[in-house]
């Protein structure tokens, strides 16, 4: 698949991760624990980097907050998860810095807020404290502005000067361009007191889909920094995932974006990892990155009057995300992987050559059984009351044929 072409980034390292740059778009998701709870937000981390995210932000709010930073990190290292970890500032993070030094120093990158990180004299003195403790520890930060916390400042200088304008803009377009001018002068700060470039991440988060659009755009094209992309307050369930899709997969295929978080509102007791696989599935649906095996499968009809394809569908993508952390440690290119359930004769056997394995299950008034296909070719017609269980040991005697163990790559 013919993928769009990158904006030029500067790459930033982040612990063991690069974002920016040539470098794969990662996947980020943030913690909603207390974070002073250090066994709950160790293992809400581990949780999120199981299910595939690739650094994981945790607010550092209070002084209880800061000073399990270094303790959580110590029990992730316990755990085997080394997955880096942003701590998100607001307010008083210049403080929290300066007094648990042991946090600044476990933390992998600080995100800092420039609408509210201090107001008039402080604003710049209490940036410019975080920026010289960044130095200091060698850590990069993401300057995240938000349209909700923006400097208001900034907001009232760009007001009054539009409105000295012969031809003054319009409301919205003066708060794009306060978004993305807080995002630029910000970083410049921080260049001018010694933060590198490659040290130095923006994300500009609104929560309108046509506002994120205009703003990175214009973002992007006034800077090389590495951008972090995401719909802030995206919303709860399907609301939240198409206004995630619809924002970021314009800005993906324009080149734009080198990490990316879904910001879902999880459901009571929800599952916070949900928003990685959100993310993940963004990417390899528009054919940016490969995470696990892709099923496809029809959406049914009158043909189709028997729930059990989409059982089997349900089924074997249970079975595929339960066993992809041990495939992607024995199989090299497992990721790549396509798998076809499929619920009658209509496209069921073209989906199915289609894919890497394909079965094709009768629909209403068919013949009780269901051919399988492999890379194009049929090679097995099940039937019985037990397709679901063959079809599933199909799948890994195909993984463990087809893919090389990683052992025997190295």
């Amino acid at each position: 698949m013919t993928q769009p072409a990158r904006r030029q980034s500067t790459p930033v390292r982040i612990g063991a991760v690069t974002v920016g740059g040539a470098a794969p778009i990662v996947v980020q998701s943030m913690t909603n624990t207390d974070t002073a709870d250090v066994e709950a937000t160790a293992r809400q981390v581990q949780a999120l980097a199981r299910a595939g995210s690739e650094l994981v932000r945790i607010t550092v709010n209070t002084a209880e907050a800061a000073a399990a930073v270094a303790p959580i990190r110590e029990r992730l290292e316990q755990l085997g998860v080394h997955v880096p970890l942003v701590g998100d500032f607001h307010f008083n993070g210049h403080k929290l810095l300066r007094e648990h030094p042991e946090c600044a120093e476990a933390l992998d990158k600080y995100r800092i807020n420039p609408g509210n990180v201090g107001r008039g004299t402080k604003r710049d003195l209490q940036f410019a404290e975080m920026i010289e403790t960044a130095l200091r520890c060698a850590k990069p930060v993401r300057i995240g502005v938000n349209w909700g916390s923006l400097d208001q400042d900034l907001l009232t200088r760009l007001m009054d000067e539009n409105s000295r304008r012969a031809q003054p803009l319009t409301a919205e377009a003066i708060m794009r361009e306060a978004v993305v001018s807080s995002a630029l002068e910000s970083a410049r700060r921080a260049g001018e007191l010694g933060l590198p470039h490659d040290r130095i991440i923006l994300s500009a988060k609104v929560s309108g889909v046509q506002d994120l659009i205009a703003i990175y755009a214009s973002l992007a094209s006034r800077c090389s920094y590495a951008l972090h992309l995401g719909l802030t307050e995206a919303g709860m369930g399907s609301k939240g995932i198409v206004a995630s899709t619809a924002a970021m997969a314009v800005l993906l295929q324009q080149g734009i974006g080198d990490t990316i978080r879904v910001s879902l509102t999880p459901e009571p007791g929800g599952d916070r990892s949900r928003e990685v696989i959100v993310a993940q599935e963004i990417l390899q649906t528009m054919g940016l990155r490969s995470f696990m095996p892709m099923v496809v499968a029809c959406p049914g009809c009158g043909r189709t009057t028997s729930s059990y394809f989409q059982e089997l569908a349900q089924r074997i993508q249970s079975h595929i995300r339960e066993r992809m952390p041990v495939w992607h440690r024995a199989y090299e290119g497992v990721e790549e992987m396509t798998v076809a359930v499929m619920g009658c004769v209509v496209n069921g056997p073209g989906e199915s050559r289609h894919a890497s394995i394909g079965i094709s299950l009768p629909g209403t008034g068919e013949r009780p059984v269901a051919p399988v296909y492999e890379d194009g070719e049929k090679t097995v017609t099940l039937k019985g009351e037990r397709i679901a269980e063959e079809f599933q040991d199909l799948v890994e005697r195909y993984v463990a044929r087809k893919f090389a163990r990683r052992a025997e790559i190295a």
